[in-house]
């Protein structure tokens, strides 16, 4: 049917870099896009069901992922969106960001029913989500070694650096300081952050 278009929910698009290879290679593909956003494509066109097989083809051959849940694919456009705004933006623009007005106005939905359906899903609130988002941020630009710690606070929205080392010692059990001073860093995945039975309680 003419000018029909298909939106696919993509896991793992978190970056501008990540939409441009995945537009690269869908294009490469033989595929016409209407647009690329985070977590999201939109094909022109009509989408058999050979076609998606294709599409998660390629774009697991990129490192991403094709979501057919609509539940799933509404959180992972959630997390898409916090992440690139804890990794995008600016520490003023963080410091009054409202996440909850910002997920509804994005989204066009009732943050009611996001919060819900991400809680029942993931276990834990967006709340919880974007301040376990907050705290991988700050161990990468503390093992990038380039930033103080006031540098970092400023950059992630924080009050302080008193308040971010509060933070990252309830989320992680060390301190900054000590964090730095480990000889090896091991950090997860940003669409893979989830509470510990340790820190659970104390977010």
């Amino acid at each position: 049917m003419a000018g029909e278009t298909v939106k696919l929910a993509v896991k793992n698009m978190v970056c501008n870099r990540c939409i441009r290879v995945a537009r690269e290679e869908l294009e490469r593909a033989g595929y016409s896009l209407a647009s690329v956003i985070l977590g999201e494509i939109t094909i022109i066109g009509t989408v058999s069901p050979d076609d998606k097989r294709r599409i998660a083809e390629v774009l697991s051959a990129a490192g991403f992922e094709l979501i057919d849940d609509r539940r799933h694919a509404l959180i992972e456009r959630v997390k898409t969106l916090i992440i690139a705004k804890i990794y995008h933006s600016d520490g003023e623009e963080l410091e009054k960001l409202l996440f909850s007005k910002y997920l509804a106005d994005t989204m066009a939905m009732e943050y009611g029913y996001l919060s819900s359906l991400f809680s029942s899903v993931e276990n834990i609130t967006i709340e919880k989500y974007v301040i376990l988002q907050k705290i991988e941020r700050v161990k990468e630009l503390l093992t990038y070694d380039q930033l103080t710690l006031s540098e970092i606070a400023y950059r992630l929205g924080y009050s302080s650096s008193q308040h971010l080392s509060n933070q990252f010692r309830k989320v992680t059990g060390r301190t900054p300081t000590e964090f730095k001073q480990l000889t090896k860093r091991i950090r997860r995945p940003l669409d893979d952050i989830k509470l510990t039975a340790e820190n659970q309680n104390s977010l």
